[in-house]
């Protein structure tokens, strides 16, 4: 299975022709379905929809279409219905104006304080008259369902370059554990060898009155305390295994955003305790370094679905 990532856009438009009963059958008025999906990372899927109001009813078949499809992100989907026609303004029949016109008198009769209509009003009620509802709602699910393919295809786009960042930086993470992992044993080394050092300086200093064979176990206990406590053995093991299994998930796919979520939180759980037993300068930059890389994979992490 593919990576997806959570962010995606697609458009699709489609065009359709319709007659109003109040125009000259001979006059065809032009308009466009157009349909933009886009998605943002979120925690969980949220959906929210912008429909003209001829086509509000059409929300629940989008939203079992879209849960469907995705899993995660904050997903907008916005419908609008625009006229292609030459004259920017939709001229009302008289038809229309007569019919306006009855109705009008009729409110006034009952509500004589009601507000006359006003030419923007008349307007807006011919254009819904010369473009019917019903035009639109066999075509909005399947246009809606060509952009939300585009959208996935995105998603997957995106989120095959996400996969090839996050496999790059666990490359440079297991190089930075490979420079780690002979450095140990050689401060070890160095600790022991200095302690003994200044157990021959004591021993002299002394003159006698220390046991030699009591100060040299107190500079070999002390020199084990000092190995244990700087061993970063375990959290290397440790990071390696979170390694593998990022590594692992990033070639199965599908839905893992959570989890790679969880193992960058171990991974950068790791570094740290390598910070805080650092004995040497380059153990500290390899910390440090170890910590970019992690915080540059969470920045991504959070993009996958």
């Amino acid at each position: 299975m593919a990576v997806y990532s959570m962010t995606g856009y697609a458009s699709a438009q489609q065009s359709g022709a319709s007659t109003s009963p109040e125009q000259d059958p001979k006059t065809v008025s032009t308009r466009r379905l157009g349909i933009e999906i886009r998605s943002v990372n979120s925690r969980f899927l949220d959906l929210a929809f912008r429909l003209p109001d001829e086509l509000r009813q059409q929300e629940p078949a989008l939203r079992e279409l879209l849960t469907a499809k995705l899993k995660r992100g904050k997903v907008e989907l916005r419908a609008a219905i625009d006229s292609t026609d030459t004259s920017a303004v939709p001229e009302p029949s008289p038809r229309l104006l007569q019919k306006l016109n009855g109705v009008q008198d009729q409110v006034r009769s009952w509500l004589p304080s009601a507000t006359p209509l006003s030419v923007a009003e008349v307007i807006r009620l011919s254009a819904a008259e010369q473009a019917p509802a019903g035009d639109w709602d066999e075509q909005l699910l399947p246009l809606a369902e060509k952009a939300l393919k585009e959208m996935v295809a995105a998603r997957q786009r995106e989120g095959a370059r996400l996969s090839a960042m996050l496999t790059d930086r666990l490359g440079q993470l297991r190089a930075l554990a490979a420079q780690a992992l002979p450095l140990v044993p050689q401060l070890v080394e160095q600790q022991r060898q200095r302690f003994l050092e200044r157990w021959k300086e004591a021993m002299a200093l002394a003159d006698g009155a220390t046991l030699p064979e009591a100060a040299q176990d107190r500079a070999l206990t002390e020199a084990t305390a000092f190995a244990i406590r700087i061993d970063v053995a375990e959290e290397l093991t440790r990071l390696s295994s979170h390694l593998d299994e990022i590594e692992r998930l990033l070639k199965k796919g599908g839905e893992l955003g959570k989890r790679l979520d969880f193992l960058i939180q171990e991974l950068h759980r790791e570094a740290n305790t390598m910070g805080s037993k650092s004995a040497a300068l380059e153990l500290t930059r390899i910390s440090v370094d170890m910590k970019v890389l992690i915080e540059q994979m969470r920045e991504q992490v959070q993009n996958v679905e």
